[in-house]
């Protein structure tokens, strides 16, 4: 998801690392599902039930149950499949048209027949509403949608762009009902009819409760009755008595490192809970105002660059649960390498930092603001930022200091220019380091922050988009990250991982936990 809605960084501690589950549950734990409710709680609110509006990890997370894309990610898969669709694929070896063909059967959760009639009425609509809450920013490649019968979609596009498959299969390729959507506006009564493995039968401030849906006709195997999801709005301490007094089932996000050891020091062994931990793309980065007078300079950049403590940081304020970054693309992504190591290096170098400020001219300590939000980014955003400003401090070298500012003035103020370093979080809309790219070096990209991308937006990024063999971009992506840490408009700090707490007999969250960030309710189920 784009940079104004990313998931929450949700770091647990390194003392509880031996301890960590992989995954939890077995093909024999599956084998005995009782079709029991699940009841899972997070913190994550869901912003909106209409697909053309909530561009957020709570709604995408409604939308990836409730609804059906043409395509989806099959569980570990980071290669689109078909779903609604029967089959998909590029009409021209240039990848600007693209043709679906729909299973047959398909209906809607209120039992109306899902047809083409449907997907482009979903895309149109999408596309006209413009919410700039929603998923329409990612479609500047789609020019047209036909239907040549009631189960052939055609997708015309301006430019090349082999992500397109990877785009539609995300919570944006929602597909709603003709019959129940406006064409013109947004869906505010929290309601849903979609056509995926589950119903939404009530959705109110604290719960959701999805039922399955026995009009589905897709990929998904149902191994529950259902599903309740329970809100807690941020309230960590409370999430954290619900899944110790077994009011929950599954406590998928939102626990501090802090809550987690309590956790598990009130285990004796005997069960009860396990901490479950998965893969993630979700990334962070330290992001420069290239037209600001201090973190313009390329020297000062490079500067913070040598000195900053990437194992230090995820030890000592992640406590082991993310990894180091140095890429803006992040490893398990196709493309993906090490550039700002091997420009950098991985070990703090005062003596280099030194350098490159005398080759900027700078003499004596650089006056510097970081830029924070308190809690969009995670719990540990104001300390990490702190801790970096720490970092650079005993060099010697800078005079830091920390500001942070409510994630609604943060955003007006870094859209206005007003800071010079700032943090940001970013969590993939699809797993291609496309996601990682042109979002933030694309025309029209999410960065704010003044800069010039040259060949990145010109030739390599075009030359990626037009490639449908993805394995086949690595050289040009492997160039763009490049480039990047040569002039360092963004500096990674981080990789993510995901983990949730859950009963002891509750199955399948394993299943739940990778770079796709589809969490399929469909595969838990209770032993």
């Amino acid at each position: 998801m784009n940079l104004r809605n990313p998931w929450p960084v949700l770091p647990i501690v390194a003392g509880l690392a031996s301890g960590l589950l992989t995954g939890c549950g077995t093909e024999s734990g599956d084998a005995g599902a009782d079709g029991s409710n699940v009841v899972v709680g997070m913190s994550d609110d869901v912003l909106s039930t209409d697909p053309a509006s909530g561009y957020d990890p709570g709604s995408w997370l409604l939308f990836n149950n409730v609804f059906q894309s043409l395509l989806g990610f099959p569980k570990g898969a980071t290669e689109p499949q078909p779903d609604a669709a029967e089959s998909c694929g590029f009409a021209d070896a240039g990848t600007k048209v693209y043709r679906c063909t729909l299973r047959d059967g398909l209906k809607f959760s209120n039992g109306d027949p899902l047809t083409s009639k449907d997907v482009k009425f979903s895309f149109d609509r999408m596309l006209k509403i413009n919410d700039p809450d929603g998923p329409a920013i990612m479609f500047p490649t789609l020019e047209k949608v036909s239907t040549p019968d009631r189960k052939t979609v055609v997708f015309e596009l301006n430019t090349p762009d082999a992500t397109f498959p990877s785009k539609i299969a995300s919570g944006a390729g929602s597909i709603v009902d003709h019959r129940e959507y406006d064409a013109d506006g947004l869906r505010e009564d929290g309601e849903a009819v979609g056509s995926g493995p589950y119903r939404l039968d009530s959705f109110a401030n604290d719960r959701a409760v999805f039922s399955v849906n026995e009009h589905y006709e897709g990929t998904a195997e149902t191994k529950n009755s259902g599903v309740t999801l329970e809100f807690f709005h941020g309230d960590q301490n409370a999430l954290k008595k619900a899944v110790q007094d077994a009011e929950v089932d599954i406590a998928y996000r939102g626990l501090t490192a802090e809550a987690i050891n309590g956790i598990d020091r009130a285990d004796d062994g005997t069960g009860g809970v396990e901490i479950v931990e998965g893969s993630s793309a979700e990334v962070q980065h330290l992001v420069f105002n290239m037209d600001d007078p201090v973190a313009g300079k390329l020297g000062v950049r490079r500067a913070i660059a040598h000195l900053i403590d990437r194992d230090a940081l995820v030890r000592d304020v992640h406590q082991g649960t993310a990894s180091p970054l140095y890429s803006i693309v992040p490893a398990g992504i196709g493309g993906h390498n090490t550039a700002f190591f091997d420009t950098y290096g991985a070990r703090p170098s005062k003596a280099r930092a030194a350098a490159a400020l005398e080759e900027e001219g700078i003499t004596g300590k650089v006056k510097l603001t970081l830029w924070s939000t308190p809690s969009r980014y995670g719990p540990a955003t104001d300390q990490e930022l702190k801790a970096i400003a720490g970092q650079l401090n005993a060099s010697g070298l800078f005079d830091a200091d920390v500001e942070s500012v409510p994630f609604a003035q943060y955003e007006k103020d870094i859209a206005a220019g007003k800071y010079g370093v700032y943090v940001k979080g970013w969590v993939p809309d699809y797993p291609d380091a496309d996601n990682f790219t042109g979002p933030f070096f694309g025309e029209g990209n999410v960065l704010d922050n003044n800069y010039d991308a040259g060949t990145i937006t010109d030739s390599l990024l075009p030359r990626t988009a037009a490639q449908s063999d993805r394995s086949a971009t690595d050289e040009e992506f492997g160039r763009i990250q490049d480039v990047v840490a040569e002039d360092i408009p963004v500096l990674p700090v981080w990789q993510a991982k995901q983990y949730a707490v859950v009963q002891d007999g509750v199955y399948g969250l394993e299943y739940c936990l990778d770079a796709s960030t589809v969490f399929r309710f469909w595969e838990l189920n209770k032993g």
